[in-house]
């Protein structure tokens, strides 16, 4: 296939208008002031993230084998969110096969197909609706093409259906077409079919990775080997703040086992025969650190106050800062506080890495496979072409594998000993190496009108970074943002029938690694936001309902979000006050242009708050697997009330602790709702974010039962009812 073609095929007018907006953005933010800050804002804050990946080639995404079956080489990783599923369902559909004879496996970055963004964000399904849509049915195409060719029949004669190409009274399988093509013609893409045509998008469809997770196949970064494979260990500091100024490896050398000590500028490491002796060695070398600071949990609490960090106005509608500032009469101010939150995810981080003379490859659970690759080059010297990253499955994501530098340091040490090297972090190093959900303040204030109406809110949210110091970010965006958009995330106002409101957003940097986590901002913030209107509707005397649907719109954002308020309400049968010892509370958000409502019932006993069930109402647009979709529903909300009610990491004496479940207290079965009834409506044609919009709205739905019950307003999570 010639360049030219191949620039044709690629180079969509879709994608055109995507590079020209980015284009544009960075040109305006050379000039930028703050409306164009705020428009950035709000414009990142509806945004759909596109697929950054190459949709030339249909044929690297798709690998027919002689008996028929398709091999899916997919960017997206999983990691226990169904993207293998519900990916696996639309391309069955458009390629004209049976999706019992698709086996989807993760893209190595050898095959050429390599998503330049991530596996992240509630992106999956929805940047890869139409891209993926259209390679599948490019291949079948193509498929049909090659079958009429080696039939002599004229291709427009020709259907493919179950994997098979038939017409004048002949057919053939995919798997005998590809046997006879040496090189594939790519023609343009065709007319998609209707949704409606679909057998697969729409239907509950059994998972495709089910069969290896119930039998315990070694699918994970830590089931990852090589042959004739060592053992790797990094020392790793336990406080905060701190640098290595010093290293005695004496003893170490001598232990048991041990192959090298691999000393580098930013860390050093142990290879030995195995797992135990290269720890046991780790144990032996002497590292002096030294620390800025002996921070604690108050120093903590202290530094991220609003007012203490940079502030960038995000949201601006009317005057809300003057009518905020005239006097103390009337005014109503509240604010909340979220801790230090750990990803807790059941496999630790780590990687197998084999560093040969002109090749390196790196077997490892990752969601950021083409930022491994190009920091893994980088560190060695290599092109990228050199470094070939073979995702894994991953045993927990959640953001903390978008922070990839163990794949660097697992490289490091097998180019130092010339053979494969397996190095993970132990489960204290996970918990106090982490790359944490930072601790947020936010403060709240608004003015009613006399008829109890908002008149002008404003939302300071002051947090440690998220996306910022990311690789996802790069330097030149942060600057043109001037806002962490993962830490405000969730945090700018949704009722836009309220005349005046603002939103700001402070960065203050914390002296540890804090970055992404299911959600970014938005638990937090909302935990903020729908709190502070439960009391604003008390205080105007309205039903907490009918009061946020007072303030909303006639837009389509606003419309999608009146229909989940009003479903969620009637399907939990809504009451404003306890009965029986239980309360409900209501609370909702719209995340990734997917809005959300639920309905908490709580009740409390002995001061222990116990959520018996949880009414979950969502539109994530079209459904492509409705059972997938629920999955994901009851799996945010029991994070979620995870954290609100249990998670907390504390510093002491310069370090994070704790460092080990049971003392790092979660959510455990006893501890979920009885009853969490998921309720799917679908008011736009494509396929929405998923993931994380069902975290958004929980904790403010617990914190307002609780209110029901208490009569004290929750302003901290973890949540306590003493």
């Amino acid at each position: 296939m010639s360049e030219a073609k191949k620039e044709k095929q690629g180079f969509s007018r879709r994608k055109f208008l995507v590079r020209a907006g980015i284009g544009v953005g960075l040109l305006v933010g050379t000039t930028y002031c703050l409306p164009i800050r705020r428009k950035i804002a709000e414009t990142i804050n509806t945004a759909e993230s596109p697929y950054l990946g190459s949709t030339d080639e249909p044929q690297i995404w798709f690998e027919v084998k002689p008996d028929n079956s398709i091999l899916f080489h997919c960017p997206k990783v999983e990691m226990g969110q169904g993207t293998f599923t519900g990916l696996a369902q639309i391309a069955a559909d458009e390629l004209e096969v049976g999706i019992e004879q698709i086996q989807v496996v993760h893209a190595a970055t050898s095959t050429g197909n390599i998503d330049q963004f991530s596996t992240g964000g509630s992106t999956s399904i929805n940047s890869l609706w139409m891209p993926l849509r259209e390679l599948a049915a490019t291949m079948r195409v193509m498929l049909i093409n090659a079958a009429a060719a080696q039939l002599g029949l004229e291709a427009s004669s020709l259907s493919a259906l179950n994997g098979v190409v038939s017409g004048g009274g002949k057919s053939i399988t995919f798997g005998e077409i590809v046997q006879a093509v040496s090189e594939w013609e790519v023609p343009d893409t065709p007319p998609l079919k209707d949704v409606k045509e679909y057998k697969y998008v729409g239907k509950p469809t059994p998972r495709v990775d089910l069969r290896d997770k119930v039998l315990g196949a070694p699918i994970f970064g830590m089931d990852a080997s090589l042959p004739d494979m060592l053992y790797g260990s990094v020392v790793r500091p336990s406080g905060i703040d701190t640098k290595m100024v010093s290293v005695d490896v004496s003893e170490a050398e001598g232990m048991p086992g041990v192959v090298k000590i691999v000393q580098e500028d930013d860390f050093v490491g142990v290879v030995a025969n195995s797992y135990v002796e290269a720890e046991a060695a780790k144990q032996k070398i002497k590292v002096v650190w030294e620390a800025a600071k002996k921070w604690d949990t108050f120093n903590i609490e202290e530094a991220i106050l609003v007012g203490k960090g940079n502030s960038t106005e995000i949201q601006k509608e009317g005057n809300a800062k003057k009518l905020l500032a005239e006097g103390e009469e009337g005014l109503i101010v509240s604010e909340y506080f979220s801790p230090i939150g750990a990803h807790a995810q059941m496999e630790p981080n780590g990687a197998v890495a084999y560093v040969e003379e002109d090749k390196a490859t790196i077997i490892m659970s990752t969601q950021v496979v083409a930022i491994t690759r190009k920091e893994v080059a980088n560190r060695l010297g290599f092109k990228n072409e050199q470094v070939i990253i073979q995702p894994t499955f991953l045993g927990g994501g959640f953001g903390r594998r978008l922070h990839t530098p163990n794949a660097m340091q697992a490289a490091l040490m097998s180019r130092a000993v010339g053979k494969p090297v397996k190095s993970f972090f132990n489960r204290k190093e996970e918990f106090q190496n982490d790359t944490f959900r930072p601790p947020t303040h936010n403060v709240l204030k608004a003015r009613l009108t006399t008829d109890g109406r908002i008149e002008a809110i404003s939302h300071d949210i002051s947090s440690g970074d998220v996306m910022f110091g990311s690789p996802l970010l790069p330097g030149i965006l942060q600057k043109l943002i001037g806002a962490d958009l993962g830490a405000w995330r969730g945090g700018m106002i949704q009722y836009h029938g309220i005349p005046n409101y603002r939103a700001v957003s402070w960065r203050v940097k914390l002296p540890f690694a804090t970055s992404w986590w299911r959600s970014l901002g938005l638990l937090a913030n909302t935990f903020a936001i729908e709190s502070f209107m439960d009391e604003l509707a008390e205080k105007a005397g309205k039903d907490p309902i009918s009061f946020r649907l007072d303030h909303l719109t006639e837009t389509k954002a606003d419309v999608r979000l009146a229909k989940v308020i009003q479903r969620a309400a009637e399907a939990a049968s809504y009451r404003n006050t306890p009965a029986d010892g239980r309360a409900m509370g209501f609370a909702c958000s719209t995340d990734v242009n997917t809005p959300c409502a639920h309905v908490a019932e709580v009740s409390i006993t002995d001061g222990k708050i116990k959520v018996h069930k949880v009414t979950c109402v969502m539109d994530p647009g079209l459904v492509v697997n409705p059972d997938q979709v629920r999955a994901q529903c009851e799996g945010s909300i029991i994070m979620g009330l995870s954290a609100v009610l249990y998670e907390k990491m504390e510093v002491e004496d310069g370090a994070l602790y704790p460092v080990l479940y049971g003392a790092y207290q979660i959510a455990l079965m006893k501890d979920a709702p009885k009853e969490i009834d998921v309720i799917l409506l679908e008011n736009d044609d494509v396929p929405g974010g998923v993931g994380e919009p069902p975290m958004g709205p929980i904790g403010a739905a617990i914190a307002n039962a609780v209110y029901r019950l208490t009569g004290e307003r929750v302003r901290r999570m973890p949540f306590s009812a003493k």
